[in-house]
Protein backbone atom coordinates (compact mmCIF):
# COMPACT_ATOMS: atom_id res chain seq x y z
CA UNK A 1 0.00 0.00 0.00
CA UNK A 2 1.30 3.48 -0.75
CA UNK A 3 2.70 5.39 2.20
CA UNK A 4 1.97 8.88 0.89
CA UNK A 5 -1.42 10.50 1.19
CA UNK A 6 -3.60 10.78 -1.90
CA UNK A 7 -2.83 13.99 -3.82
CA UNK A 8 -5.34 15.97 -5.82
CA UNK A 9 -3.45 15.04 -8.99
CA UNK A 10 -4.35 11.42 -8.38
CA UNK A 11 -7.99 12.24 -8.88
CA UNK A 12 -7.25 14.27 -12.03
CA UNK A 13 -4.98 11.69 -13.62
CA UNK A 14 -6.77 8.47 -12.70
CA UNK A 15 -10.34 7.37 -13.22
CA UNK A 16 -12.24 6.54 -10.04
CA UNK A 17 -13.90 3.61 -11.76
CA UNK A 18 -11.27 1.40 -10.15
CA UNK A 19 -10.68 1.11 -6.40
CA UNK A 20 -7.78 3.14 -5.03
CA UNK A 21 -6.12 3.38 -1.66
CA UNK A 22 -5.94 6.48 0.48
CA UNK A 23 -3.16 6.19 3.07
CA UNK A 24 -1.43 8.48 5.53
CA UNK A 25 -0.01 8.88 9.02
CA UNK A 26 -1.58 11.11 11.69
CA UNK A 27 0.76 12.94 14.08
CA UNK A 28 0.54 15.36 16.99
CA UNK A 29 1.17 18.88 15.64
CA UNK A 30 3.24 19.85 18.70
CA UNK A 31 5.29 16.71 19.37
CA UNK A 32 5.31 15.29 15.82
CA UNK A 33 4.67 11.86 17.36
CA UNK A 34 2.17 9.47 15.72
CA UNK A 35 -1.29 9.34 17.29
CA UNK A 36 -2.64 5.79 17.60
CA UNK A 37 -6.29 4.74 17.51
CA UNK A 38 -7.62 7.80 15.69
CA UNK A 39 -11.03 7.37 14.06
CA UNK A 40 -11.04 8.21 10.34
CA UNK A 41 -14.45 8.34 8.62
CA UNK A 42 -15.45 8.76 5.00
CA UNK A 43 -19.11 8.65 3.91
CA UNK A 44 -20.22 6.62 6.95
CA UNK A 45 -17.32 4.19 6.70
CA UNK A 46 -14.77 4.19 9.50
CA UNK A 47 -11.23 2.98 10.12
CA UNK A 48 -8.86 3.17 13.09
CA UNK A 49 -5.19 4.14 12.87
CA UNK A 50 -2.75 1.51 14.12
CA UNK A 51 -0.33 2.03 17.01
CA UNK A 52 1.98 3.90 14.62
CA UNK A 53 -0.74 6.36 13.61
CA UNK A 54 -1.14 4.89 10.11
CA UNK A 55 -4.33 4.09 8.22
CA UNK A 56 -5.42 3.00 4.76
CA UNK A 57 -8.81 3.53 3.18
CA UNK A 58 -10.18 1.84 0.07
CA UNK A 59 -11.85 4.33 -2.30
CA UNK A 60 -14.56 3.01 -4.56
CA UNK A 61 -16.10 4.61 -7.64
CA UNK A 62 -18.69 6.43 -5.54
CA UNK A 63 -16.05 8.52 -3.76
CA UNK A 64 -15.56 12.05 -5.11
CA UNK A 65 -12.56 14.39 -4.54
CA UNK A 66 -14.91 16.79 -2.75
CA UNK A 67 -16.13 14.18 -0.25
CA UNK A 68 -15.08 15.05 3.28
CA UNK A 69 -12.78 13.06 5.50
CA UNK A 70 -13.65 13.32 9.19
CA UNK A 71 -10.83 12.63 11.67
CA UNK A 72 -11.44 12.53 15.42
CA UNK A 73 -9.55 11.49 18.53
CA UNK A 74 -10.12 12.06 22.23
CA UNK A 75 -8.30 15.20 23.37
CA UNK A 76 -7.71 16.58 19.85
CA UNK A 77 -9.49 19.08 17.64
CA UNK A 78 -11.35 17.16 14.94
CA UNK A 79 -10.59 17.65 11.26
CA UNK A 80 -13.24 17.72 8.56
CA UNK A 81 -12.39 18.76 5.02
CA UNK A 82 -12.57 17.45 1.45
CA UNK A 83 -10.11 14.79 0.38
CA UNK A 84 -8.63 17.02 -2.30
CA UNK A 85 -7.41 19.47 0.37
CA UNK A 86 -5.05 16.89 1.90
CA UNK A 87 -1.79 17.41 0.03
CA UNK A 88 0.87 16.40 2.56
CA UNK A 89 2.31 12.99 3.43
CA UNK A 90 1.07 13.32 7.02
CA UNK A 91 -1.91 14.81 8.81
CA UNK A 92 -1.40 17.09 11.82
CA UNK A 93 -3.84 17.07 14.74
CA UNK A 94 -3.76 19.74 17.44
CA UNK A 95 -4.69 19.18 21.06
CA UNK A 96 -8.04 20.77 21.88
CA UNK A 97 -8.20 23.19 24.78
CA UNK A 98 -10.82 22.40 27.40
CA UNK A 99 -13.58 24.99 27.34
CA UNK A 100 -16.53 23.96 29.44
CA UNK A 101 -19.72 24.13 27.43
CA UNK A 102 -23.25 24.30 28.90
CA UNK A 103 -23.58 20.52 28.92
CA UNK A 104 -20.48 20.14 31.06
CA UNK A 105 -21.54 22.96 33.36
CA UNK A 106 -25.00 21.50 33.91
CA UNK A 107 -23.57 18.06 34.61
CA UNK A 108 -20.54 19.05 36.65
CA UNK A 109 -22.13 17.96 39.92
CA UNK A 110 -22.29 14.31 38.87
CA UNK A 111 -20.06 12.08 40.93
CA UNK A 112 -18.16 9.41 39.00
CA UNK A 113 -20.36 6.75 40.63
CA UNK A 114 -23.48 8.56 39.37
CA UNK A 115 -22.00 8.74 35.86
CA UNK A 116 -21.36 4.98 35.86
CA UNK A 117 -24.92 4.44 37.05
CA UNK A 118 -26.18 6.52 34.11
CA UNK A 119 -24.03 4.48 31.72
CA UNK A 120 -25.72 1.28 32.88
CA UNK A 121 -29.21 2.79 32.74
CA UNK A 122 -28.67 3.92 29.12
CA UNK A 123 -27.02 0.81 27.68
CA UNK A 124 -30.24 -0.45 26.08
CA UNK A 125 -30.80 2.94 24.40
CA UNK A 126 -27.19 3.45 23.33
CA UNK A 127 -26.09 0.09 21.89
CA UNK A 128 -27.22 -2.54 19.40
CA UNK A 129 -27.86 -5.52 21.68
CA UNK A 130 -29.92 -7.62 19.29
CA UNK A 131 -28.82 -9.65 16.23
CA UNK A 132 -26.37 -7.84 13.94
CA UNK A 133 -24.17 -8.45 10.95
CA UNK A 134 -20.69 -6.95 11.22
CA UNK A 135 -17.91 -6.73 8.64
CA UNK A 136 -14.84 -7.53 10.74
CA UNK A 137 -11.09 -7.80 10.36
CA UNK A 138 -9.12 -9.81 12.92
CA UNK A 139 -5.35 -9.82 13.27
CA UNK A 140 -3.76 -12.27 15.71
CA UNK A 141 -0.07 -12.02 16.60
CA UNK A 142 1.54 -14.91 18.45
CA UNK A 143 5.05 -14.49 19.84
CA UNK A 144 6.59 -17.62 21.34
CA UNK A 145 9.86 -17.96 23.26
CA UNK A 146 11.68 -20.80 24.95
CA UNK A 147 12.96 -19.46 28.24
CA UNK A 148 14.60 -22.70 29.37
CA UNK A 149 15.06 -26.19 27.95
CA UNK A 150 17.14 -28.38 30.28
CA UNK A 151 17.03 -32.12 30.86
CA UNK A 152 18.92 -34.89 32.61
CA UNK A 153 19.03 -38.28 30.91
CA UNK A 154 18.92 -40.88 33.66
CA UNK A 155 18.45 -44.12 31.75
CA UNK A 156 17.96 -45.39 28.19
CA UNK A 157 18.04 -49.09 27.26
CA UNK A 158 17.75 -48.20 23.54
CA UNK A 159 21.19 -47.12 22.41
CA UNK A 160 19.86 -44.77 19.71
CA UNK A 161 17.83 -42.83 22.26
CA UNK A 162 20.92 -41.19 23.69
CA UNK A 163 21.99 -37.71 24.69
CA UNK A 164 23.17 -36.87 21.17
CA UNK A 165 19.77 -37.77 19.71
CA UNK A 166 17.88 -35.71 22.30
CA UNK A 167 20.30 -32.78 21.89
CA UNK A 168 19.76 -32.86 18.12
CA UNK A 169 16.00 -32.85 18.69
CA UNK A 170 16.18 -29.85 21.03
CA UNK A 171 18.52 -27.98 18.69
CA UNK A 172 15.83 -28.04 15.99
CA UNK A 173 13.31 -26.25 18.18
CA UNK A 174 13.41 -22.47 17.50
CA UNK A 175 14.07 -20.37 20.59
CA UNK A 176 11.61 -17.71 19.38
CA UNK A 177 9.08 -17.30 16.60
CA UNK A 178 6.27 -14.97 15.54
CA UNK A 179 3.09 -16.01 13.79
CA UNK A 180 0.47 -13.67 12.26
CA UNK A 181 -3.05 -14.64 11.23
CA UNK A 182 -5.41 -12.20 9.48
CA UNK A 183 -9.00 -12.76 8.45
CA UNK A 184 -11.80 -10.71 6.91
CA UNK A 185 -15.39 -11.82 7.18
CA UNK A 186 -18.96 -11.12 8.20
CA UNK A 187 -19.72 -11.89 11.82
CA UNK A 188 -23.33 -12.57 12.80
CA UNK A 189 -24.02 -11.81 16.45
CA UNK A 190 -26.83 -13.02 18.64
CA UNK A 191 -27.85 -12.77 22.26
CA UNK A 192 -26.92 -16.46 22.55
CA UNK A 193 -23.18 -17.11 22.37
CA UNK A 194 -23.63 -20.49 20.67
CA UNK A 195 -25.64 -18.82 17.85
CA UNK A 196 -22.79 -16.61 16.59
CA UNK A 197 -21.80 -17.26 12.98
CA UNK A 198 -18.89 -16.31 10.73
CA UNK A 199 -18.75 -16.02 6.96
CA UNK A 200 -15.07 -15.96 6.01
CA UNK A 201 -14.09 -13.89 2.98
CA UNK A 202 -10.28 -14.03 2.97
CA UNK A 203 -7.49 -15.11 5.31
CA UNK A 204 -3.71 -15.21 5.52
CA UNK A 205 -0.93 -16.64 7.66
CA UNK A 206 2.45 -14.91 7.87
CA UNK A 207 5.26 -16.87 9.49
CA UNK A 208 8.63 -18.49 8.86
CA UNK A 209 8.24 -22.16 7.94
CA UNK A 210 11.97 -22.68 8.30
CA UNK A 211 11.53 -22.18 12.06
CA UNK A 212 9.09 -25.08 12.26
CA UNK A 213 10.24 -28.46 13.46
CA UNK A 214 10.87 -30.85 10.59
CA UNK A 215 8.31 -33.35 11.80
CA UNK A 216 8.68 -35.63 8.80
CA UNK A 217 12.44 -35.94 9.36
CA UNK A 218 11.97 -36.50 13.08
CA UNK A 219 9.19 -39.02 12.47
CA UNK A 220 11.37 -40.95 10.04
CA UNK A 221 14.24 -41.11 12.52
CA UNK A 222 11.90 -42.05 15.35
CA UNK A 223 10.14 -44.76 13.31
CA UNK A 224 13.49 -46.25 12.32
CA UNK A 225 14.57 -46.48 15.95
CA UNK A 226 11.22 -47.95 17.00
CA UNK A 227 11.15 -50.58 14.24
CA UNK A 228 14.69 -51.72 15.01
CA UNK A 229 14.28 -51.92 18.78
CA UNK A 230 10.59 -52.31 19.69
CA UNK A 231 8.21 -55.21 19.12
CA UNK A 232 4.99 -54.49 17.20
CA UNK A 233 2.78 -56.05 19.88
CA UNK A 234 4.23 -53.91 22.64
CA UNK A 235 2.45 -51.16 24.47
CA UNK A 236 3.95 -48.20 26.31
CA UNK A 237 3.50 -46.43 29.58
CA UNK A 238 4.35 -42.73 29.53
CA UNK A 239 4.77 -41.58 33.12
CA UNK A 240 5.42 -38.20 34.65
CA UNK A 241 5.35 -38.60 38.39
CA UNK A 242 1.85 -39.63 39.46
CA UNK A 243 0.33 -39.64 35.99
CA UNK A 244 0.57 -42.25 33.24
CA UNK A 245 -0.73 -42.77 29.71
CA UNK A 246 -1.00 -45.97 27.70
CA UNK A 247 -0.01 -46.02 24.02
CA UNK A 248 -0.49 -49.10 21.84
CA UNK A 249 2.57 -50.18 19.89
CA UNK A 250 0.86 -50.17 16.50
CA UNK A 251 0.20 -46.45 16.94
CA UNK A 252 3.94 -45.89 16.62
CA UNK A 253 4.27 -47.69 13.29
CA UNK A 254 3.48 -45.74 10.15
CA UNK A 255 1.26 -47.60 7.70
CA UNK A 256 2.51 -47.79 4.12
CA UNK A 257 0.30 -47.82 1.05
CA UNK A 258 1.04 -50.12 -1.91
CA UNK A 259 1.24 -47.90 -5.01
CA UNK A 260 -0.36 -50.69 -7.10
CA UNK A 261 -3.38 -50.99 -4.81
CA UNK A 262 -5.95 -48.70 -6.44
CA UNK A 263 -8.52 -49.12 -3.70
CA UNK A 264 -5.97 -48.25 -1.03
CA UNK A 265 -4.79 -45.19 -2.97
CA UNK A 266 -8.35 -43.96 -3.50
CA UNK A 267 -9.02 -44.44 0.19
CA UNK A 268 -5.89 -42.45 1.05
CA UNK A 269 -6.95 -39.62 -1.31
CA UNK A 270 -10.41 -39.61 0.24
CA UNK A 271 -8.89 -39.37 3.70
CA UNK A 272 -6.69 -36.47 2.56
CA UNK A 273 -9.79 -34.71 1.17
CA UNK A 274 -11.61 -35.20 4.47
CA UNK A 275 -8.56 -33.94 6.33
CA UNK A 276 -8.54 -30.75 4.24
CA UNK A 277 -12.24 -30.19 4.85
CA UNK A 278 -11.71 -30.72 8.56
CA UNK A 279 -8.88 -28.18 8.52
CA UNK A 280 -11.22 -25.65 6.92
CA UNK A 281 -13.88 -26.30 9.54
CA UNK A 282 -11.33 -26.13 12.35
CA UNK A 283 -9.87 -22.86 11.05
CA UNK A 284 -13.29 -21.22 10.70
CA UNK A 285 -14.42 -22.53 14.09
CA UNK A 286 -11.27 -21.28 15.78
CA UNK A 287 -11.62 -17.79 14.25
CA UNK A 288 -15.30 -17.63 15.16
CA UNK A 289 -14.48 -18.65 18.73
CA UNK A 290 -11.83 -15.92 19.01
CA UNK A 291 -14.16 -13.18 17.73
CA UNK A 292 -17.01 -14.47 19.87
CA UNK A 293 -14.85 -14.40 23.00
CA UNK A 294 -13.83 -10.81 22.30
CA UNK A 295 -17.36 -9.70 21.51
CA UNK A 296 -19.01 -11.45 24.47
CA UNK A 297 -16.45 -9.88 26.83
CA UNK A 298 -17.39 -6.28 26.06
CA UNK A 299 -18.01 -4.12 29.16
CA UNK A 300 -21.55 -3.31 27.98
CA UNK A 301 -22.57 -6.90 28.77
CA UNK A 302 -23.09 -8.43 32.19
CA UNK A 303 -20.86 -11.17 33.60
CA UNK A 304 -17.71 -10.24 31.69
CA UNK A 305 -14.11 -9.87 32.83
CA UNK A 306 -14.64 -6.11 32.72
CA UNK A 307 -17.56 -5.83 35.14
CA UNK A 308 -16.89 -2.23 36.13
CA UNK A 309 -20.27 -0.96 34.86
CA UNK A 310 -22.50 -3.68 36.28
CA UNK A 311 -20.63 -4.17 39.56
CA UNK A 312 -19.41 -0.65 40.37
CA UNK A 313 -19.38 -1.34 44.10
CA UNK A 314 -16.23 -3.37 43.60
CA UNK A 315 -14.24 -0.38 42.31
CA UNK A 316 -12.99 3.06 43.31
CA UNK A 317 -13.72 5.79 40.78
CA UNK A 318 -12.04 9.13 40.18
CA UNK A 319 -13.27 11.81 37.78
CA UNK A 320 -9.94 12.70 36.17
CA UNK A 321 -10.80 15.10 33.41
CA UNK A 322 -13.15 16.52 30.81
CA UNK A 323 -12.06 16.27 27.22
CA UNK A 324 -13.54 16.14 23.73
CA UNK A 325 -14.16 13.61 21.02
CA UNK A 326 -15.02 15.83 18.10
CA UNK A 327 -17.59 18.26 19.46
CA UNK A 328 -18.81 15.84 22.14
CA UNK A 329 -17.75 16.49 25.72
CA UNK A 330 -16.40 13.40 27.44
CA UNK A 331 -15.95 12.44 31.07
CA UNK A 332 -12.67 10.66 31.83
CA UNK A 333 -13.03 8.34 34.82
CA UNK A 334 -10.29 6.12 36.24
CA UNK A 335 -11.15 2.96 38.13
CA UNK A 336 -9.16 0.69 40.46
CA UNK A 337 -10.34 -2.46 42.27
CA UNK A 338 -11.26 -2.23 45.94
CA UNK A 339 -10.40 -5.83 46.70
CA UNK A 340 -10.08 -8.85 44.45
CA UNK A 341 -11.01 -7.57 40.96
CA UNK A 342 -8.47 -8.07 38.20
CA UNK A 343 -8.37 -4.79 36.26
CA UNK A 344 -7.80 -1.09 36.55
CA UNK A 345 -8.14 1.51 33.79
CA UNK A 346 -9.99 4.48 32.37
CA UNK A 347 -13.50 4.98 31.05
CA UNK A 348 -14.45 7.67 28.53
CA UNK A 349 -18.15 8.56 28.76
CA UNK A 350 -20.12 10.88 26.48
CA UNK A 351 -21.59 13.58 28.73
CA UNK A 352 -24.65 14.01 26.51
CA UNK A 353 -26.03 10.46 26.29
CA UNK A 354 -23.81 8.70 28.88
CA UNK A 355 -22.52 6.20 26.34
CA UNK A 356 -19.23 4.46 27.12
CA UNK A 357 -17.15 5.27 24.04
CA UNK A 358 -13.77 3.94 25.14
CA UNK A 359 -12.23 1.79 27.82
CA UNK A 360 -8.50 1.37 28.52
CA UNK A 361 -7.62 -1.46 30.88
CA UNK A 362 -4.75 -3.45 32.36
CA UNK A 363 -4.56 -6.23 34.90
CA UNK A 364 -3.37 -5.50 38.43
CA UNK A 365 -2.49 -9.12 39.24
CA UNK A 366 -1.98 -12.42 37.49
CA UNK A 367 -5.24 -13.60 35.97
CA UNK A 368 -4.17 -17.20 36.37
CA UNK A 369 -1.32 -18.46 38.51
CA UNK A 370 -1.28 -22.25 38.70
CA UNK A 371 1.46 -24.47 40.02
CA UNK A 372 1.09 -28.16 40.88
CA UNK A 373 3.51 -31.07 40.82
CA UNK A 374 6.07 -29.23 38.73
CA UNK A 375 3.62 -27.83 36.15
CA UNK A 376 3.05 -24.06 36.27
CA UNK A 377 1.04 -21.52 34.27
CA UNK A 378 1.13 -17.78 34.94
CA UNK A 379 -1.10 -15.44 32.89
CA UNK A 380 0.70 -12.30 33.95
CA UNK A 381 -0.47 -9.75 31.36
CA UNK A 382 -3.78 -8.60 29.88
CA UNK A 383 -3.99 -5.01 28.72
CA UNK A 384 -5.69 -3.18 25.91
CA UNK A 385 -8.46 -0.86 24.81
CA UNK A 386 -12.02 -1.04 23.51
CA UNK A 387 -13.51 1.72 21.33
CA UNK A 388 -17.15 2.23 20.35
CA UNK A 389 -18.46 4.38 17.49
CA UNK A 390 -21.91 5.75 16.69
CA UNK A 391 -23.56 4.39 13.55
CA UNK A 392 -26.16 5.80 11.17
CA UNK A 393 -28.97 4.62 13.45
CA UNK A 394 -27.48 6.70 16.31
CA UNK A 395 -26.61 3.49 18.16
CA UNK A 396 -23.07 2.76 19.29
CA UNK A 397 -21.21 -0.34 18.20
CA UNK A 398 -17.79 -1.84 18.73
CA UNK A 399 -15.30 -0.38 16.29
CA UNK A 400 -11.95 -1.52 17.73
CA UNK A 401 -10.78 -4.07 20.28
CA UNK A 402 -7.10 -4.50 21.08
CA UNK A 403 -5.76 -6.79 23.80
CA UNK A 404 -2.26 -8.10 24.56
CA UNK A 405 -1.92 -11.24 26.68
CA UNK A 406 1.23 -12.63 28.26
CA UNK A 407 1.62 -16.18 29.58
CA UNK A 408 4.54 -18.05 31.12
CA UNK A 409 4.44 -21.84 31.49
CA UNK A 410 6.85 -24.29 33.07
CA UNK A 411 7.35 -28.06 33.24
CA UNK A 412 9.74 -29.49 35.79
CA UNK A 413 9.07 -33.19 36.22
CA UNK A 414 10.49 -36.67 35.73
CA UNK A 415 9.48 -38.38 32.48
CA UNK A 416 9.53 -42.11 31.76
CA UNK A 417 8.61 -44.08 28.64
CA UNK A 418 8.42 -47.81 29.38
CA UNK A 419 7.89 -50.56 26.80
CA UNK A 420 5.76 -53.46 28.07
CA UNK A 421 4.91 -56.69 26.26
CA UNK A 422 2.68 -59.50 27.57
CA UNK A 423 3.45 -61.84 24.66
CA UNK A 424 7.21 -62.08 25.09
CA UNK A 425 8.24 -64.74 27.55
CA UNK A 426 10.18 -63.61 30.56
CA UNK A 427 9.94 -60.19 32.05
CA UNK A 428 7.09 -57.96 30.96
CA UNK A 429 9.27 -54.85 30.88
CA UNK A 430 11.31 -54.54 27.67
CA UNK A 431 12.84 -51.05 27.34
CA UNK A 432 12.87 -47.81 29.27
CA UNK A 433 13.73 -44.17 28.66
CA UNK A 434 13.97 -42.15 31.87
CA UNK A 435 14.78 -38.44 32.14
CA UNK A 436 14.09 -35.28 34.13
CA UNK A 437 12.81 -32.26 32.21
CA UNK A 438 13.07 -28.62 33.26
CA UNK A 439 11.50 -26.34 30.63
CA UNK A 440 9.91 -22.89 30.60
CA UNK A 441 8.05 -21.07 27.84
CA UNK A 442 6.79 -17.53 27.29
CA UNK A 443 3.98 -16.42 24.98
CA UNK A 444 2.93 -12.85 24.18
CA UNK A 445 -0.18 -12.76 22.04
CA UNK A 446 -2.08 -9.83 20.59
CA UNK A 447 -5.60 -9.68 19.19
CA UNK A 448 -6.86 -6.74 17.11
CA UNK A 449 -10.49 -6.73 16.01
CA UNK A 450 -11.83 -3.97 13.74
CA UNK A 451 -15.52 -3.57 12.91
CA UNK A 452 -16.10 -1.59 9.71
CA UNK A 453 -19.85 -1.86 9.31
CA UNK A 454 -22.66 -3.03 11.55
CA UNK A 455 -26.24 -3.64 10.45
CA UNK A 456 -29.18 -4.73 12.56
CA UNK A 457 -30.77 -7.96 11.32
CA UNK A 458 -33.77 -10.00 12.39
CA UNK A 459 -33.70 -13.36 14.12
CA UNK A 460 -35.12 -14.82 10.90
CA UNK A 461 -32.17 -13.47 8.89
CA UNK A 462 -29.75 -14.78 11.50
CA UNK A 463 -31.28 -18.25 11.44
CA UNK A 464 -31.45 -18.27 7.65
CA UNK A 465 -27.72 -17.76 7.23
CA UNK A 466 -25.81 -21.05 7.05
CA UNK A 467 -22.06 -21.22 7.48
CA UNK A 468 -20.35 -22.71 4.44
CA UNK A 469 -16.79 -21.82 5.29
CA UNK A 470 -14.40 -23.30 2.76
CA UNK A 471 -11.53 -20.87 3.30
CA UNK A 472 -8.03 -21.90 4.30
CA UNK A 473 -5.52 -19.12 5.01
CA UNK A 474 -3.01 -18.26 2.31
CA UNK A 475 0.53 -18.83 3.55
CA UNK A 476 2.95 -15.92 3.14
CA UNK A 477 6.67 -16.26 3.98
CA UNK A 478 7.06 -12.47 3.64
CA UNK A 479 4.67 -9.57 4.02
CA UNK A 480 2.78 -9.01 0.77
CA UNK A 481 1.26 -5.49 0.45
CA UNK A 482 -0.87 -6.68 -2.47
CA UNK A 483 -2.70 -9.42 -0.58
CA UNK A 484 -5.31 -7.15 1.03
CA UNK A 485 -5.47 -4.68 -1.84
CA UNK A 486 -9.07 -3.64 -2.39
CA UNK A 487 -10.12 -4.46 1.19
CA UNK A 488 -10.36 -2.27 4.28
CA UNK A 489 -8.13 -3.55 7.08
CA UNK A 490 -6.22 -1.99 9.95
CA UNK A 491 -2.85 -0.86 8.62
CA UNK A 492 -0.05 -3.32 9.50
CA UNK A 493 2.70 -2.06 11.78
CA UNK A 494 6.34 -1.81 10.73
CA UNK A 495 7.22 -5.21 12.23
CA UNK A 496 4.69 -6.91 9.93
CA UNK A 497 5.76 -4.92 6.87
CA UNK A 498 9.40 -5.88 7.43
CA UNK A 499 8.71 -9.54 8.22
CA UNK A 500 10.90 -11.83 6.12
CA UNK A 501 11.39 -15.55 6.51
CA UNK A 502 14.97 -16.65 7.09
CA UNK A 503 14.71 -19.25 4.35
CA UNK A 504 13.43 -16.66 1.87
CA UNK A 505 16.16 -14.18 2.81
CA UNK A 506 18.87 -16.76 2.15
CA UNK A 507 17.63 -17.62 -1.35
Amino acid sequence: MPKVFLFLSLFLATSLSQAQTLSSVIVDSATQKPIPYVTVQLKNKGIITNEEGRFSFQLDKNIQPTDSLFISCIGYASIRKPINQFTENKILMAAKAIELNPVIVSNKNYTPEEIIEEVEKNIVNNYNLGPTKKRVFLRETYGNRILKMDYTLKKSTIEAFNKNFIDSLISQIPTSSTFYTEILGDFYTSEEEESQKLDLIKASELYDKSLELNYEDLEEKFNTIIKENVKTDSYFKVKSGLFGTKIEGDELFEAEVDSTDTAALNNMLEEEKKSKENRKKFFAKNQRRTITNLHENLPIFEDTDYNVIFKPGRYRFTLDDFTYLGDAAVYVISFTPKRSEDFKGRLYVNSDDFALIRMDFENVKSLRDFSLLGVSVNEYLAEGKIIFSKGDNQKYHLSYYNIVKGIRAGFRRPLKIIELNKVVKGRNKQNELSMKVDAAFGNRNRYELVVFDENTISNTQLEAFKETNDILPTYMPNYDPEFWKGYDIIEPNQAIKEFTSIGEAEE
